[in-house]
């Protein structure tokens, strides 16, 4: 019997509550109902607003539900619950159902105990969606069978008794879905660490702490590989347990990968370099893509070789979501940038274009100053369209910026993406380049960055 049937075998006279059917929790939830586990579904959607299809599909299969305003109160008549990375791990509610012995786990937890794989696990506050695609595409192109997953948009629990010890499974985690595991991975990634999600952490302090927890429970032959670049990550060096290994756009690091003058991408150990492309043939563009690619070699060294890592260099096209081209119209290019929710991958994306462009920004409020966008935005922006809930602090942190009065910025708000479209298409003319680049969570408007920015992609299409 394997770790993950004992698991199941161990529960199936358990009363299991699931806290949401996003993307972490349908398909394990289905999951668990085939194996007769007694599945309890929590949702604050009453009935009304609540998926037809799913309810009907679930309660098919003998799920119950608690719905509505006090949709948690059933969580106290079950023995586990999986909470929603998007429920705040120290809630009230489940800080009092963990005093009264209630198990209150996550779907990234479980599998990281039950998983028979080698793990590599990527954090961080920007870039670390590409970077855990192209460890993936590393793997992929040496001719491994991956699994990638977490906070990029897959469950891997409901897959994990289908995984082999050869496999390996590649993994994004968020600070949300870090605050509470207790178990590190292999291979552990941190890109960088800045002000992100103090909405609900509360303190700098809480976040990092979180972050940290990817290399806390590391063992002596991990591997951790940590920004160079980055004061916050840097300073974690003491904390690596196993073999340490850093990336640099801007040293020769000791061990590690890094950018070398004359533009080749390098890795280096035991005093020995080794080249391996120049930054101008990767395919995706930007400073910081070659950023995301020294993340992910630092990662894969010694289990990818460097023909591998160059093919995909060569032809990966990049992350959905993520300075994605959408269309020419009139000689106006357009681009989706709707992961960029901080500021800080809001000056990455200003800094893949050679001249000044067209944004639309503003969102939901993660109260993370903006201070850090206003200098960039003076300099690389010409036309600035706000609209969402931060749109007056974003103008505010701009316009008190000293670089503002001979900027030539011109600053225009909207009320929704139709209206930013709409007069981002009046304003551009030809040569212009137009990005979604929000600076801010979507959660004001859409459900996720994603919905976000295939709305934008929709409207653009219809021009």
């Amino acid at each position: 019997m394997t770790k993950a049937q004992r698991f199941f075998s161990d529960i199936k006279d358990k009363r299991v509550a699931f806290i949401g059917t996003g993307v972490s929790h349908l398909e394990l939830i289905k999951v668990f109902l085939t194996k007769g586990i007694n599945v309890v579904v929590c949702d604050k959607k009453d009935e009304d607003h609540f998926d037809e299809n799913i309810y009907e599909e679930l309660a098919a299969k003998g799920a119950d539900f608690s719905l509505g305003e006090n949709y948690l109160d059933e969580i106290f008549n079950c023995d586990i619950v999986f909470r929603t990375p998007g429920m705040y791990y120290n809630n009230e509610v489940l800080t009092k159902a963990r005093k009264q012995g209630i198990v209150i786990t996550s779907e990234m937890e479980v599998f990281f105990d039950l998983c028979p794989c080698k793990i590599y696990g990527v954090t961080g506050s920007d870039g670390k969606t590409t970077s855990t695609t192209l460890i993936s595409e590393f793997l992929k192109s040496e001719g491994k069978r991956v699994h990638l997953g977490g906070n990029i948009g897959k469950a891997l629990l409901p897959l994990v008794e289908t995984m082999a010890e050869t496999d390996v499974a590649v993994v994004e985690l968020s600070s949300f879905q870090l605050i509470s595991m207790r178990k590190s991975p292999d291979v552990a990634v941190i890109t960088n660490i800045s002000p992100n999600h103090l909405d609900v952490h509360g303190t700098m302090d809480e976040y990092i702490d979180a972050k940290c927890n990817l290399i806390n429970h590391q063992n002596a032959f991990s591997r951790t590989v940590l920004n160079y670049d980055n004061e916050e990550t840097r300073k974690l060096s003491d904390k690596v347990r196993g073999k340490l290994v850093n990336f640099s756009l801007t040293n020769q690091v000791e061990t590690g990968s890094f950018l070398r003058e004359d533009g080749i991408l390098c890795y280096r150990e035991n005093d020995v370099t080794t080249e391996i492309i120049h930054k101008d043939e990767i395919r995706i563009p930007g400073i910081h893509n070659v950023d995301n690619y020294l993340t992910a070699i630092a990662a894969v060294w010694g289990n990818v070789s460097v023909e591998s890592i160059v093919k995909v260099a060569k032809n990966f096209g990049g992350v959905e979501h993520r300075i994605e081209f959408v269309r020419e119209v009139d000689g106006v290019r357009w681009y989706n940038d709707s992961i960029a929710t901080s500021p800080t991958r809001v000056i990455a994306g200003l800094n893949s274009f050679n001249c000044k462009i067209i944004v639309i920004a503003g969102g939901y409020d993660k109260k993370i100053p903006f201070e850090p966008l206003a200098k960039p935005v003076n300099e690389r922006v010409k036309t600035l369209i706000l609209m969402g809930a931060t749109a007056d602090k974003i103008e505010k942190a701009v316009t008190e910026c000293p670089y503002y009065p001979d900027s030539g910025l011109k600053i225009v708000h909207v009320k929704s993406m139709e209206e930013a479209v709409s007069t981002a298409n009046k304003l551009s003319v030809d040569g212009d380049i137009v990005s979604l680049s929000p600076a801010c969570a979507s959660f004001d408007m859409y459900p996720m960055f994603e919905a976000r920015g295939n709305h934008f992609k929709k409207l653009v299409n219809e021009l």
